[in-house]
């Protein structure tokens, strides 16, 4: 019907030429779909995109993922109103996190928030923990076995392991290891 039509213009048009060229080159596509090779189609389609969902789950889950750090508690390090940041997974699977990495992790007063933290002590550690408040006085914590340190580059405005005390290492998401934006400041961390 589509093609007929396109026949009666080619037709029109190799006329005027006078040329003569075999119509049916220019209708087999078109002619030969049928439902099943419609529905073929659409399936392997799918299926295509099945397998890259399936792949970005796995590397988000298992190797990195790409994290928004908002808040004033990683100043200088980070802008108050988001950096973009990089995130790996593997330094927390081998157990090769140290003291000075800067970690995302799931906050240990609200599950549903995430936090982006500096590792200030490993377990077995001992950390003079600087006073959350100026009434205080530093204090000196043991951080157990099975757990860290966090704290807040900037220990003015941050809530972290002095509030809440040492965080398991079950909460930590991953190390953030590149700063993507804002673009003039992106590198490592």
């Amino acid at each position: 019907r589509k093609c007929r039509k396109f026949d009666h213009d080619l037709q029109s048009f190799i006329f005027w030429c006078g040329e003569s060229v075999d119509l049916s080159l220019f209708c087999t596509h078109s002619m030969s779909w049928s439902k099943s090779s419609f529905f073929a189609e659409v399936i392997t389609q799918v299926g295509l995109v099945t397998q890259f969902s399936c792949i970005l789950h796995c590397i988000h889950e298992y190797v990195m993922d790409i994290t928004i750090c908002v808040g004033p508690s990683m100043l200088p390090t980070f802008n108050m109103e988001g950096d973009v940041v990089l995130v790996e997974f593997h330094s927390k699977r081998s157990n090769s996190l140290s003291v000075g990495d800067v970690v995302v992790a799931r906050s240990p007063t609200n599950p549903r928030q995430s936090v982006c933290k500096r590792i200030v002590g490993m377990p077995g550690d001992i950390v003079q923990a600087p006073p959350a408040y100026s009434f205080q006085s530093p204090r000196h914590h043991l951080v157990p076995a099975g757990h860290v340190w966090l704290q807040g580059d900037n220990l003015a405005n941050s809530t972290d392991s002095r509030s809440y005390g040492a965080v398991p290492i079950a909460l930590i998401r991953g190390r953030v290891f590149y700063k993507v934006w804002p673009w003039p400041e992106r590198g490592p961390v």
